[in-house]
This record gives structure tokens, sequence and C-alpha cells, in this order.
């Protein structure tokens, strides 16, 4: 047995390699951001063959920072950005359009289409998931509807759809010299085309959503050996695991049964609840979604609140306002203030997620008077993120029926500590940062394939794995907590219908 597992986490910013040992600890690392598009208001796309040449590049790197040979891995793991759609000609490998990416609502009139013939909830009960811009299926539609011969091309099976983790084992595995065309149970769920209950393509959806079933991967479990690396610096290793990146961190946080939860705060924000083999359906605005499948083992399932904007906010603020140079600084700048000063800020960009799924929603800033500066909209800024997740937590207590005793975070905003005292505050109850915080999600990832191939025991080795490294506190009077809710969730009403 080789000394590491490896695994690629391709996000919505940047691409990772990461290799741990088996006590989950990094051995290397190497990362590179991609190029964000914007060509119009709401549409968000991403370059697949730059993510495509990216990974290439940072497994490379991270192989050679380790002093590694493809004999050192076990196997490798995919974690990936879910529901961002790439559809690509099977014979070039080459896609067809940029990137769909989950942030962008062009769908947005399909959606109004589509919910007039059942609302917005008219597919949950097979799929888990309302009617929304958020899903992959009017993705793919919206490229074979407004990319010239397309839709010809996917009905005789020479273009091709998957997700980011498909279209880079498709790669990985050979491209168009024999390259393997499936997806994991997490990453079909996202999709809104795979029944829940069956775990397979739903011919009812795929007439609804108008989308020929031979384009679409094979859907397999979550950790299993499904090809070999073809790329020179892993080559003939096994690629064995693929998750969705916050079933991932799920995983990478060891949580295993039923009632256990964590939060990621990256790019967006993500509460997940495992529900075990339950599918529960949630009547509080979350989805229902895949946990993950472990080889043969029966899927779990999971509760899910999405957040669209969290980390990207703090980018947006460092970007567009240029109140920062990077975004660690968002901190320090609002360390100068004691408060938020009366300013909430609501950062529905692309829409309001979970728990409110209002697509028309759009950022607002309230409360500012002569008195605000921008160390008390930095302060606004951290503190939506902890708001969000409250909304998304009281839902989900709701639906599942559990009290939260404690939050395990884990994302690359956990470094962040003031926004974890404050998430703390407003939840009241602890917050815990694991020792792996900002790499779960590939950890999660490496844990998937290293079980496929016996690197891993059992689910009892990787809880051995898990270690605390900062717990807070509450440390706030139930009075201004109630008061600062409140006038948070009031500032979310003046977003709805902005755009409508």
């Amino acid at each position: 047995m080789s000394d590491y597992v490896g695994a690629i986490d391709q996000g919505t910013t940047s691409t990772r390699f990461i290799v741990f040992d088996r006590s989950g600890r990094v051995n290397a690392v190497a990362q590179k951001e991609h190029e964000q598009i914007y060509p119009k208001p709401g549409w968000v796309e991403h370059n697949a063959e730059e993510i495509w040449q990216h990974t290439r590049e940072v497994i490379a790197e991270a192989m050679a920072k380790g002093s590694l040979q493809p004999q050192d891995l076990s196997a490798i793991g995919i974690t990936n950005q879910r529901e961002t759609t790439v559809v690509w000609n099977r014979k070039t490998g080459e896609p067809v359009s940029n990137a769909l990416v989950w942030q962008d609502t062009r769908v947005a009139d399909y959606v109004s289409e589509m919910a007039r013939g059942g609302g917005q909830d008219r597919f949950r009960g097979k799929t888990g998931l309302p009617l929304t811009t958020y899903f992959s299926a009017l993705k793919i539609r919206w490229i074979l509807e407004h990319v010239k011969g397309v839709r010809e091309l996917a009905e005789a099976g020479d273009v091709i759809f998957g997700n980011i983790d498909t279209f880079l084992l498709w790669h990985l595995t050979g491209g168009n010299k024999g390259g393997v065309h499936i997806t994991d149970v997490t990453n079909a769920s996202r999709t809104q085309l795979m029944n829940l209950e069956t775990l397979s393509w739903d011919q009812e959806l795929l007439d609804a959503f108008g989308i020929p079933e031979r384009m679409l991967p094979k859907i397999r479990s979550s950790s299993e050996t499904y090809g070999l690396a073809k790329e020179p610096s892993i080559k003939n290793v096994a690629i064995a695991g693929i998750l969705g990146d916050q079933q991932a961190a799920l995983v990478g946080q060891t949580c295993f049964e039923a009632g256990e939860a964590k939060n990621t705060y990256g790019t967006g924000c993500f509460l997940l609840m495992n529900t075990g083999t339950r599918k529960v359906d949630s009547k509080s605005g979350l989805l229902t979604t895949m946990a993950y499948k472990l080889g043969e083992q029966p899927a779990h399932y999971a509760l899910e609140g999405s957040i669209a904007i969290t980390g990207a906010l703090v980018q947006w603020v460092r970007d567009n306002l240029g109140l920062i140079e990077k975004s660690s600084e968002i901190e320090s700048l609002a360390r100068t203030v004691t408060d938020n000063g009366g300013v909430y800020f609501v950062p529905a960009f692309s829409g309001l997620y979970a728990p409110y799924w209002k697509d028309s929603a759009r950022g607002v800033i309230t409360g500012l008077t002569r008195y605000a500066n921008k160390g008390h909209i930095a302060r606004a800024v951290l503190e939506a993120t902890a708001f969000q997740t409250r909304d998304v937590l009281e839902a989900m207590e709701k639906d599942s029926g559990i009290r939260l005793d404690v939050l395990r975070t884990d994302g690359g905003m956990v470094a962040d500590e003031l926004l974890m005292q404050f998430q703390a505050d407003i939840l009241d109850r602890p917050v815990v940062r694991p020792v792996t915080k900002d790499a779960t999600t590939a950890l999660g990832a490496a844990y998937a394939a290293g079980l496929a191939v016996g690197y891993f025991k059992d689910l009892k080795d990787l809880r051995a794995n898990w270690a605390v490294d900062h717990t807070w506190e509450p440390n706030l009077n139930n009075k201004k907590r109630d008061e600062m809710y409140n006038l948070w969730k009031r500032a979310v009403t003046r977003s709805f219908d902005w755009a409508a």
C-alpha cells in the first residue's frame, strides 16, 4: 500500500491538488485561480479548458513539491463546484461554450415558464429541489437552445454533458481516447434530473427539460474505482472517489451519523445535515439531496441550506469597491469599529437561495447614516454570512426535528475569528473549527478514494483523524441578539422582487 492519497479540489475560484497522509494531514499542495467571466449582468461563466489545464498543472506541481512519484499515491479523489455545467464534443474534447457557473441566473425566464406548469416545487418530490436558476438542467437546456447545432449533436451522442467532476475525470482517463464518462450520486442529485429514490436519470424529468439522455454520464457511487489516470505525473493511479464539494466537506468532517452537520464558508455558504438513509422532504425552503454513497453501502441523504454569496461578498468589497487589497484584511477593517453601526448588507447578487428562493431579489445595504463608515460596512459584510447561516440553521432544525448542539465549520472564511465569534453569538451555541479547516472538502474526496482501494479501513479510521482546533462560545445577551436578527430579517425583505 502506498503512503499517500490525493485529491483534486476544483472550486468556484480556484483549483487545488492536495496530497494527504493516513492521518489526514497535508503533505503537499498546489493551487491556481481561474478567470471569473461576467459577459452580462447575472451571467457567470468559466473557461472549462482553462480549468482542465490548471488541474494538470497543480497536480504536477504538488507531486514535484512532495518529491512524489505516481506509485506513492494509492488513489485520487475529485471534489468539485456543483451544478456548474459543461457541454463538450466527445470527439474533440472541446467545450461548445464556456461553462455556466452555478451562480449564473440567465435561465430565470425558463424558471418562470416551467413553474407555470406546476409551481416552483413541481419536481421537488422526485429531486428534492425547487425550480430555480441554481441547478444544471436548465443550464443544459440553455446551451442546447442557444449554441448553434448543439442539440443535433447531443441527440446524435456526439456532444456530452458533465459537471466539472465529469469533465475532469473524462480528460484524466483518456479524453477522446477512451475517457470515462461518469458522475457520482451527489453531483447527479444537483442536476435536477436524477430521481432521489432510484438514483437514476428520470425520463419524465428529461422530457420536461428537453434533454437527451445519451448526453448524460452514467451515475455511480461516490467511492469506487472509476478508471486509471493517463496524466504522466499520476499515471495509472486509480481515480476512486467523487463528491460534490459540500458533500465532500460533510465526509471530511466525518459527519456519518444522522443529525450531524457542518457549515462550509467559501464563495458561498453551505450547511448540510446528514439524515441517514432516510430522505427528509423539506417544508422550510431547504434542499433534500444526496449526502454520499460509499461503494455498495446504502445511500445517505442530507438536508442542505445553500447560500449563494458569502466569501464572494468579501471579494466584491475587495475588487469592486477597493476597500481592501486582500480578502484577509476584511477582519482588521471590521475591527476598527465596535459594532455594525446599524448597517445591514443583504448580498442577493444572484437572488436569494435557502430558505427564501427569490431569484428576483438583489443586493441591498440598509441602515446607512452619516455616522456609517467603511469599518461598519466591513462588519456588515461579515455579519451577513452569520445571519444567513442562522436563517438556514433554523429552517434545518424545523425540518429535521433535531436541535444542533454545536456547529462544525470549515472553509476559507473560518480563519476570520471575528466572524466565527459573531456566528456563535447570533446562533447562541458553540462553533467549532477543526484542525483541518481549509482543506476539508479535499480531505472528504481523499477519504472516499482511500476507502475504495483499502487505504482507509473503515469510517472508524476516518473519525479517529478528526480533531478540534478552536471552539467559540456565544457571548451576546438575548435582547441584543433578537434585536439584531429582527433588523436583519427586515433588511432581507427589502431585497425581494427588485428585479421583477
